[in-house]
């Protein structure tokens, strides 16, 4: 077999019945015939506003990220309906988690709330795929996730509103 790379495409030439026969995967495709075919391969992995790395001990200002909802993409059905414990997921966001959160030792608990103008739901995806959710409603509209047992490692985080396409600046923050 030959690869050859044509930008955004990758052509594969095999040669099957017919002599040589092009083949185009788009990188979507690429990726999750890797992902497939090798589990343990880890892409790079990007995100809508960036990302910490955070380590026992760390100080008030490394916990704290920034950004903004507006996805119409369902956060259940990118993730899951309902976390570990039973709790719903809700919300609205993009496919894309909007931080990743790395994770250098394991907590004893830790805290994650959304301070913003509008109602917000967080959704965490951590280690072994264990999910996380919160949201806020009318009442006490900031989401506020706090856990025993989290994992060293890298969780995504996507903090969403319960409104498809609901535009709002949060803060997230995380406490030991």
């Amino acid at each position: 077999m030959v690869t050859k790379l044509l930008f955004p495409r990758l052509q594969l030439l095999s040669k099957g019945r017919s002599g040589r026969s092009p083949h185009w995967l788009t990188a979507a495709t690429l990726s999750a015939v890797l992902l497939t075919s090798w589990g343990a391969i880890a892409l790079a992995q990007t995100t809508n506003f960036g990302s910490a790395t955070l380590a026992p001990g760390f100080g008030a200002d490394g916990g704290t990220l920034r950004g903004q909802t507006g996805g119409r993409s369902s956060l259940p059905g990118i993730v899951a309906n309902r976390d570990k414990d039973g709790n719903l997921c809700l919300g609205f966001g993009t496919s894309m988690p909007d931080h990743l959160i790395t994770l250098q030792g394991n907590f004893a608990s830790l805290t994650l709330q959304v301070n913003s103008s509008g109602v917000s739901t967080l959704v965490v995806q951590g280690p072994g795929n264990v999910v996380r959710c919160a949201s806020g409603n009318n009442r006490a509209p900031n989401a506020v996730l706090s856990g025993t047992g989290w994992a060293e490692g890298t969780y995504r985080v996507w903090v969403g509103s319960s409104v498809a396409g609901e535009q709002f600046n949060y803060t997230l923050t995380v406490r030991e």
